[in-house]
């Protein structure tokens, strides 16, 4: 009798809310101004762009590292909620080889959303890459309902995408 009150695992359902934060401390923006159609035409998946104003990416939420690309320049989180999230550091800047870049994680380590991932040359990008401006993309849509965006200027305190599941 007393066990119809526990929930079966089956029915507990996903939290219906994801919030990400900021990777960055700086200004957010529409992912449609990144320089770069695969991101700004949303073929990769739908997010928000980002421009750092100390050259230091932090991880948006809880999770996984899933890849620290060896040029430095991108990293993929899974959250807690299975949530793929692509972070990619400026336009171009894979033909930076990893100069200038260095990374604080590698694959398969656990991050509390704040954590330092990577830290950049912002200079040294403006110089050898075509943009500064980053973006931050779900690669995995087929779970999201919607997201609502957060634009402006933002601090990795800051909520930038709150993420209906499916």
């Amino acid at each position: 009798m007393f066990g119809l009150f526990k929930k079966n695992k089956k029915e507990q359902k996903k939290p219906e809310k994801v919030i990400i934060k900021s990777p960055v401390n700086g200004r957010c923006f529409d992912v449609k101004e990144i320089p770069d159609e695969a991101f700004s035409s949303l073929m990769m998946g739908n997010g928000i762009g980002f421009e750092s104003s100390d050259g230091v990416f932090y991880a948006p939420s809880d999770g996984e590292v899933l890849q620290v690309f060896p040029t430095k320049h991108a990293a993929i989180i899974k959250t807690n909620e299975g949530l793929e999230i692509l972070l990619h550091i400026g336009v171009e800047t894979v033909s930076m080889k990893g100069e200038g870049f260095e990374s604080f994680v590698k694959k398969g380590d656990r991050v509390s959303a704040g954590d330092k991932l990577i830290a950049y040359d912002i200079e040294l990008v403006k110089q050898k890459a075509k943009s500064t401006l980053s973006p931050m993309i779900i690669t995995n849509m087929d779970l999201v309902n919607s997201i609502d965006f957060h634009y402006g200027e933002v601090t990795t305190d800051s909520v930038v995408m709150e993420v209906t599941l499916k």
